[in-house]
């Protein structure tokens, strides 16, 4: 398979669905984490895995007397690079730059410093595909745990419905509400799993980005602020972040038996093809993880003022569609938490004059305390909750 259709594999998550095609269960935010981030991280470790496409990941140089360079190039990859710092402070304090063939690659000098180990080049596609299935997780346990009850009630009435006769609206919502008074109370569970998947998505991206950081050793909570310091500087006065992060070059020491059964050292410089790919993937991660994090706090902090307030629920109610104040009141009054979160899940999938007839039909169910009639389906082929999945309102 081509590296173009693995990419376009992953198109299934950020295509646009209509309305009428699947119901919508979750917000846009709850979207970016499972949909764009997902698919980010799974086409990222895509390019990384098809990187043999347009070179090999390293390639190492050595000297003559190495006869087969492939046993360089794979015990390099398998073990570890290095790198070297540019300076170290003589005991007077002052600083001795010493001569780099390229940034982090030079001649090892006594009291230079630790060097700078890498081998987390070998685990980035894993690391890559883990952090997709991550992302997606939450969006898993929330879809299984709602099982397509909001699509088996708002089938036929999602969409534009232009040749709906009066009669047939009337029906929809009469089915809808006498459903929704015969479940009263029964619907906290789906509720509570909704916002403990909101939580978990926070703590999913806030975990991510430590998570990069301990895989990174610890070169990822400052990364996007080294750099956008390191592109205000001058050239002459400056060392590129990325490269330190991700070098594009570095070190390796190989070891062997002489013929005379003594050790011989082998000195190679390493050229990392992988890497050119890998700042970029986590430059960007860096910015957008950030940014996610920021709006997942906000959605988690909205959610739970829509649970503490009934205010706020008859706003969200009102902005949803335009149904009367008095009906809007009095549904809000009489609905706790968990039948509001499925009022509302409702709203988002019917179309703003049944939402409407939904709630004045409701309204008028509590006040009244009507529960004996059921729905007329007559002439309705589907009526929208009367799916033996979820039984008919009244049967029970």
């Amino acid at each position: 398979m081509s590296l173009i259709g693995l990419l376009g594999s992953f198109a299934g998550f950020v295509r646009v669905r209509y309305l009428h095609d699947k119901a919508d269960i979750d917000n846009a935010i709850f979207r970016l984490h499972y949909r764009f981030t997902s698919a980010f991280f799974f086409a990222a470790c895509v390019i990384i895995t098809a990187f043999d496409l347009i070179g090999s990941p390293i390639d190492c140089i050595t000297d003559d007397a190495v006869s087969r360079p492939e046993v360089i190039n794979t015990y390099c990859w398998i073990q570890h690079t290095f790198t070297l710092p540019g300076s170290s402070k003589l005991p007077s304090g002052k600083v001795v730059d010493y001569p780099q063939a390229f940034q982090g690659v030079g001649p090892a000098y006594e009291g230079q410093g630790e060097r700078r180990i890498h081998s987390y080049y070998q685990w980035v596609p894993f690391v890559l595909f883990f952090q997709g299935i991550l992302f997606y997780l939450p969006h898993w346990i929330w879809k299984n745990q709602e099982d397509g009850q909001v699509r088996s009630m708002t089938d036929g009435s999602r969409g534009l419905l232009m040749g709906c006769l009066p009669e047939d609206r009337k029906v929809r919502c009469s089915a809808l509400s006498s459903y929704l008074q015969e479940t009263l109370h029964t619907h906290g569970r789906l509720a509570l799993v909704y916002v403990a998947c909101e939580v978990l998505n926070l703590v999913n991206v806030v975990g991510n980005i430590f998570f990069i950081d301990k895989f990174l050793n610890g070169a990822f909570l400052d990364y996007g602020t080294r750099v956008i310091q390191y592109s205000s500087m001058d050239q002459e006065d400056r060392d590129d972040v990325l490269i330190e992060v991700f070098p594009r070059m570095t070190k390796c020491t190989f070891h062997r038996y002489g013929p005379s059964g003594s050790i011989q050292t082998h000195d190679a410089l390493c050229v990392l093809a992988w890497n050119i790919f890998n700042e970029k993937i986590y430059i960007f991660l860096w910015f957008w993880l950030i940014i996610l994090s920021v709006l997942s706090a906000l959605a988690l902090a909205y959610r739970l003022v829509i649970v503490a307030s009934p205010i706020a629920r008859l706003f969200v109610i009102q902005r949803v569609a335009s149904p009367s104040a008095a009906s809007a009141e009095t549904v809000i009054r009489r609905l706790p938490f968990g039948d509001y979160f499925l009022v509302h899940m409702l709203g988002k999938n019917l179309e703003g004059f049944l939402f409407n007839g939904l709630i004045d039909d409701l309204a008028q169910r509590f006040n009244t305390g009507n529960s004996s009639g059921k729905p007329n389906s007559g002439g309705l082929e589907s009526a929208p909750i009367l799916s033996p999945r979820y039984g008919i309102p009244g049967d029970r």
